[in-house]
């Protein structure tokens, strides 16, 4: 039996590489989710009273960097 405690086996540095066909993927869902996501910036702005949230732009990336790979794992 090995002991893997003390001499773990690497991981991979290199990941799943993004390719052209997933970029533009991403960029679509980017740009579609920009509209909805300043819509919800500002109504937390107005809920919250205050500007410390995270602003559209960020929100959008983030919600097209979740869908993004989902599509291509179907």
């Amino acid at each position: 039996m090995t002991d893997m405690t003390s001499n773990p086996p690497r991981r991979s540095t290199t990941g799943r590489r993004r390719t052209a066909e997933f970029w533009v993927y991403f960029t679509l869902i980017f740009f579609c989710a920009v509209p909805f996501t300043t819509f919800r910036w500002v109504r937390d702005i107005a809920e919250r009273h205050t500007l410390n949230v995270r602003g559209p732009l960020a929100r959008a990336w983030s919600e097209a960097d979740r869908i993004t790979p989902l599509i291509f794992s179907v």
